[in-house]
């Protein structure tokens, strides 16, 4: 397997425990805030991919652009990601009548794609490996397809309008399970730590979509209905809280 980057210089977090924390509260943050500027706000759901998308490439060329790993410019291009995989999602399934199964099984074959492209090309999908810019616009684009499917997996599972009808919490149960497969097939078996990282971060996502959901969604479809503005500023304010307490470094070849 090649890899051309070295564990000093690869420009993605290590992948720990705290990794997972953020990762789970950016989901539940991407699909408050693509919530709040497209319900909420009242802008639909194709002026707020624009919105978000242009965010999302923006952060991206400041990740990119960056000499080194750097925590808030990760973890801000991240939450743009899912932001924009809210809103793409929800564009694809309630505005183009695509539908959760249609939607979820066209990103799947793209993020999968993307995923032998990138192999195909530089040798590895590590993360490791994220180093230099063009192995960060195949992990960028690879993560934009990877929220937006988890976006269209967990409206999927969780409605009863054209999805399996899980509601909220039954949905947080069939993901959270399968992440804890995953974290003992990473424990306990000789999977590659490669695949099974980016399964869970495929799977992590839907669990945000339905918890955001969960938090913001009205009293009769199962949800919290608290504010979409506050949810989203609280949800802010912990992932703010986690990197300032939780000093990240870049990862490294023993935790991949």
């Amino acid at each position: 397997m090649n890899n051309d980057a070295s564990p000093s210089t690869s420009k993605v977090p290590e992948v720990v425990l705290i990794f997972w924390i953020i990762k789970i509260a950016a989901t539940t943050l991407g699909e408050t805030a693509g919530d709040m500027v497209s319900m909420s706000m009242n802008l639909g759901y194709l002026v707020g991919t624009a919105i978000f998308a242009a965010i999302f490439l923006a952060a991206v060329y400041v990740q990119i652009k960056a000499k080194k790993f750097h925590p808030f410019i990760y973890w801000t291009t991240i939450i743009a990601t899912t932001t924009v995989g809210t809103t793409m999602a929800d564009f694809a399934d309630r505005s183009l009548h695509i539908g959760y199964a249609g939607g979820s099984a066209l990103l799947l074959v793209l993020l999968l794609a993307s995923l032998a492209i990138w192999h195909k090309v530089l040798g590895t999908i590590s993360v490791v490996s994220v180093s230099t810019p063009k192995a960060e616009m195949f992990y960028w684009i690879t993560i934009m397809f990877s929220q937006t499917l988890g976006t269209a997996l967990g409206d999927w599972t969780s409605d009863d309008d054209g999805g399996l009808g899980l509601g909220y919490g039954g949905a947080a149960i069939v993901f959270g399970s399968l992440l804890a497969l995953i974290a003992a097939a990473y424990f306990w078996t000789k999977v590659s730590h490669t695949v099974l990282f980016w399964a869970a971060f495929i799977l992590t996502r839907p669990l945000g979509a339905v918890l955001g959901d969960f938090l913001d969604k009205p009293h009769s479809k199962g949800g919290l209905e608290l504010s979409r503005y506050s949810a989203s500023a609280v949800l802010v304010v912990f992932i703010i809280a986690c990197i300032l307490i939780f000093p990240q470094r870049p990862a490294k070849e023993s935790g991949h």
